[in-house]
């Protein structure tokens, strides 16, 4: 978990504005009513560059995908992360924490940290060291700090304590959009595909390492439940479901955690968005367990 301050860091109260990355498929409306800023990152299709959320979705990368498109995906520049903090900042902001898909999955912490070094108020950069609602409870847990008018220190700590609580396994049909993307190593996608196996994989330390190997889909995502259930214990959790392009099996898997965990605050099923879906491919499956440290004032 890493921290950087733009210009001199404070801890002391103030406006503190939060900022993440699309790759937190936060709800548009959740987003604003948190006053969460999002910068978007990009998809490239057959050379064609494409915004994440507006300019493409989760089903164009998916039939991209399954046409045998070139699909890659791309950080925000510093630039427009610089541009975001400014505008932040010229709407009342004193200090700003910007919250990011791992580093270890993407170049966009490195460039939060080159756009905080020009920035005109301090800020902030939190390495998730996740993704998806890994990154998403955690960017919700710093923006319920900030509007309890808690100090940048405060905020970046309500962040990191949440991801540090957060587990993320997920299932996939094939590693090879992992492997393509370098997110995995060659031997483990082979494996992978060796036999009709399915893999199952989990995120440590910020990189998506594999955990089991299983011979159906079925019994992948009767094992990821499993997981997701261990993981949970009687504590109470925030969970989320992601799927792409498998919404079925994704409302299912949501119904029986909720019919085996007893202590759940919110349950969120979404669909993931174009930059985790260029590298999971079609068909994943992901459940992410975050036990709940300060109940988060959802609207409902």
């Amino acid at each position: 978990m890493e921290r950087r301050t733009g210009q001199s860091g404070s801890s002391s109260p103030g406006r503190v504005a939060v900022v993440t990355d699309s790759t937190a498929y936060l709800a548009p409306d959740l987003a604003a009513e948190f006053g969460v800023h999002v910068v978007p990152l990009h998809v490239v299709i057959d050379g064609v560059p494409r915004v994440e959320g507006a300019g493409i979705g989760p089903q164009e990368v998916a039939a991209a995908l399954r046409g045998h498109a070139k699909v890659s995906t791309s950080r925000p520049t510093p630039q427009a992360l610089l541009d975001t903090y400014r505008q932040v900042a010229e709407q009342g902001a004193d200090h700003i924490v910007s919250v990011h898909l791992s580093g270890g999955l993407s170049g966009t912490v490195d460039a939060a940290r080159l756009a905080a070094e020009e920035a005109t108020v301090p800020v902030e950069v939190v390495d998730s060291e996740s993704i998806g609602m890994g990154l998403g409870f955690a960017v919700l847990a710093a923006a319920a700090a900030a509007r309890r008018g808690s100090s940048s220190h405060d905020v970046v700590a309500a962040a990191t304590a949440t991801t540090r609580r957060s587990s993320a396994f997920f299932y996939v049909d094939t590693l090879e959009y992992l492997r393509r993307g370098g997110r995995i190593g060659p031997a483990s996608a082979m494996l992978g595909t060796a036999l009709a196996i399915k893999p199952l994989l989990y995120l440590d330390g910020g990189l998506i390492k594999p955990l089991e190997k299983v011979r159906t889909a079925a019994k992948a995502v009767a094992r990821l439940e499993d997981l997701a259930v261990e993981r949970a214990g009687t504590a109470e959790v925030n969970i989320a479901v992601h799927h792409l392009d498998n919404a079925a099996r994704a409302e299912a898997l949501a119904s029986r955690l909720s019919g085996r965990l007893t202590a759940i605050d919110d349950l969120v099923v979404s669909e993931v968005g174009a930059v985790i879906g260029a590298h999971t491919g079609p068909g994943m499956l992901a459940v992410v367990v975050s036990p709940v440290g300060h109940r988060l004032p959802y609207p409902r």
